[in-house]
Formats: C-alpha cells, structure tokens, sequence
C-alpha cells in the first residue's frame, strides 16, 4: 500500500507539500481498484467529533485494498476559533460563492477533489443538535434533530452509478450501527432532506453539490448532547466502518472500537518538529514554554497529527491540536547552525551512548554530556553557577528546576547544543521514575 499526503501543517517523518492549496489532502491508497471513499471532516468548526474521527482514521487504519481520501480539517481557522465558520457557513458555499468570498478557495479546492473521476462515494462528517426521531419526543428527541442520523439528499441516483442507491446504503448503515450501541437511547436513523423539492438551504450544501455531479453523497451526524468527545468520535468511525464494508474496503486498526480506547487516543496529541533539529512530544506538555531558539523568520512545523497547526500571537507560537490549544511556545530567536555533526555523545546512567540530533534518552540515575570540541551544552533548568558550558558535569533530577520541564510531572527537560553561538540541535532528557518506592 502506498500513502500520499499533502498538507502544510502536517507530517508523517516527511515535510507536505499542498496540492490543493489550503485543503490538506490524505491518502491511503492500493493498486487493487479505483474504487474510493472519500471522508471529510470539519467544515464546521465547532463540530469536534467530525474532525477528530478524521485525523485517527488518517492515523490509526490501515486500508488492505481499495482507497481511502480524508480531509481532516476542512475549516481549518474555524476550528481553531471553535467556531461555526468564522467567515459565515461553509456548507452553504457550494452552489454560488463570491469572488471575494474568503472561503472561496477552499470550497472550490474540494469540489475539485470531490469530482476526481476515482472518488466513488463521499461522507461529510457532522456533530448535530439533538437526536433526530420522525415523531416529536421533546426538545431533544424530534424530527428537527440532526444527530444520530445518516443524511441523505434523495433516494437514488442514476441506476447505473455504483452505491446510488443512496436511501438502501443509509438504511443498511444506521441498522448495522443501532446493533453496536453505547446507549439504547444513541439510535441512528435515516434522514431525508428531498433537497431538490423542500429545501432550499440544502441546495447550497457539499452533499447536494456531490449528488449533482453523481457522486453518492451522505452526511454522518453525530450527536452533540453526547456527553464526551469520545462517543461522538465512536459512532462517526462506527459508521464509516460500515461504508467501508459496503464498499468493500478492507482495513484494519491498531485499537479495538470502544469509548474507552478512543478517550486514550484523543488525549495523545502526537509530536511537534521544529526546523528538524527540535522534536518535542505535545502530550502531557506544560501549557507554556520558553525561550525556544527558533529562527526568527520562515520556520517549519512538522505534526504527527493531522489537526496540529501553529500560529504566531503576538510574539508568541500558539501550537493547536484541532480546536485544542496545547501550548504556548516563547521564542528565542538563533542562526541555525549549518555544519553541526549528526551525533552527540552522553553518558547515561555510566554508559557511553550514541545520540542522532534531537532525539531523546532515558535515565534512572544520572547523564553527562560528553564534551565536543567546539560545542557548548545548555541544559534548561540545570542549576549550575558560572559555567557557560554545561557538558561534562554528572546531573541528577534533583539538580533540575522544576519551573523549567516540559512536561507537567517535571520528569523531562531540554538540552541544547549550540556551535559558535548558532543553534544545533535539542535533546530531551527523560527521567525514569520508580513509582514503587
């Protein structure tokens, strides 16, 4: 299988370059079939469970045959803001938009992708009010719900399209998942919007665009009376499994399908690399950092995870995880060295190791950094007096001020190298605590 990712704010160990200007574009793809799912998630910015499902479908499925496209992060500014759209509804872009309109490029980049030749079937994932039921049941329970339902824009399409039979494939989906529930009250149903003939507002939306250029089309809605992210995210994945069964996509997954698993998920925020000389872990991590040497202009942010963007406040970096602010970043702004070595020494707990740059060791006892003729070592939070170089002292964690780690149980903590003043590369120490004592 081969994978093709395109995105600015993304990576998986390589730099990603956008194909489709500000759409981040991932692919999981074989050379079995043209046939292709494609999932979108975010075009509305306050509906987590939309983009969340998306990035652990990028991160956690492996597709065995036939493809699979994710666009995990649609609205990217409007889910950082947690917002509907901040520059007015997306969803309502895709008949006519403006030419000054600030979405405009994005909506036209994903009618592009939606109307690639090999996207066979489309699913926009939403978080919607309420749990839908065709006879009124209360403020929550009524047919003006949208949650937990399977959206449909009609019935079929051209006899002779492949999955345009679109009311069966709904159908078929919503009475897999009701098999599969949290809650008995979580039912899914079928909803039908005959938006050609009773709304007009539907008209202007992303599946009805899709129909209308014969691409099967559903919008998946989760509901937001859940009480956690973590169901919502359940039943969205729930229910792509089963249009990847009906497609017949075969995958696999690196984690059994319940809440519990998906909460573990959602809380690792995966890793950050900066300018590929700073690698730092975002789960667990302080809400603040300082003094980050950076380059003062044109630096390059490398994520883990499809929903990672960093934008500049102030003179700070804010880092996001989708609509989660994880840490603020402090710069310190330095020349980047160009002919640092790709290895650096340090003696863990009495042994000698072998360190590629901006990596990460583990010690129980003590470390020492092995002086290098040329280098000089800060190591952040160290207590030391006068010592400009900090290589070729034994440190202990006791010896760490715990204002200055990295993460909130003051256990890991930075170590930079730096040649003629320039910057080279950061370490990260990790103290291994013995919690049997």
């Amino acid at each position: 299988m081969k994978y093709i990712l395109t995105g600015a704010f993304f990576a998986l160990n390589i730099f990603l370059t956008p194909i489709f200007g500000d759409v981040q574009l991932i692919k999981k793809e074989n050379s079995d079939s043209n046939t292709t799912l494609l999932v979108i998630g975010g075009i509305h910015g306050d509906e987590p469970g939309g983009y969340f499902s998306a990035s652990i479908l990028a991160t956690h499925y492996k597709i065995n045959s036939k493809n699979l496209w994710i666009v995990p992060n649609l609205n990217q500014e409007s889910i950082q803001k947690d917002a509907r759209g901040i520059n007015g509804d997306m969803n309502r872009k895709f008949s006519i938009i403006e030419s000054k309109d600030k979405d405009k490029k994005i909506v036209e980049d994903i009618k592009e992708i939606i109307t690639k030749e090999n996207v066979s079937l489309v699913l926009n994932l939403h978080d919607g009010n309420g749990f839908y039921r065709k006879t009124d049941r209360g403020n929550i329970f009524n047919a003006n719900a949208w949650g937990q339902t399977c959206v449909i824009d009609q019935c079929d399409l051209n006899q002779s399209q492949p999955f345009g039979n679109l009311n069966t494939i709904a159908i078929d989906v919503k009475e897999r998942i009701n098999k599969k529930l949290i809650e008995d009250h979580h039912t899914f149903d079928v909803k039908n919007t005959n938006t050609k003939f009773d709304d007009e507002a539907m008209k202007l939306s992303l599946t009805y665009f899709a129909v209308t250029n014969n691409k099967p089309a559903f919008a998946i809605e989760s509901s937001k009376n859940l009480p956690s992210l973590s169901q919502k995210v359940f039943y969205h994945l729930l229910a792509i499994e089963e249009f990847m069964n009906i497609m017949d996509i075969s995958f696999t997954r690196e984690f059994e399908l319940n809440e519990q698993n998906i909460d573990e998920i959602l809380k690792n925020y995966g890793n950050l690399n900066i300018n590929s000389n700073i690698s730092i872990n975002l789960t667990n991590i302080k809400k603040s950092l300082s003094f980050i040497p950076i380059k003062s202009e044109s630096n390059v942010f490398k994520f883990s995870n499809p929903l990672g963007r960093v934008v500049r406040e102030g003179g700070n970096f804010i880092v996001y995880i989708g609509n989660k602010k994880i840490t603020t970043l402090g710069p310190q702004y330095f020349k980047q060295g160009e002919s640092c070595t790709e290895k650096f020494e340090v003696i863990v707990d009495k042994n000698i190791v072998s360190l590629d740059a901006a990596s990460d060791f583990f010690v129980n006892d003590d470390f020492n950094i092995v002086k290098k003729d040329g280098y000089r070592a800060n190591i952040i939070g160290y207590k030391a007096i006068g010592r400009l170089d900090e290589s070729g002292v034994n440190i202990k964690l006791q010896d760490f001020d715990k204002r200055f780690s990295i993460d909130v149980d003051d256990t890991v903590y930075r170590i930079e190298l730096y040649k003629n003043n320039e910057f080279c590369s950061m370490f990260k120490v990790h103290f291994i605590q013995d919690n049997t004592k």
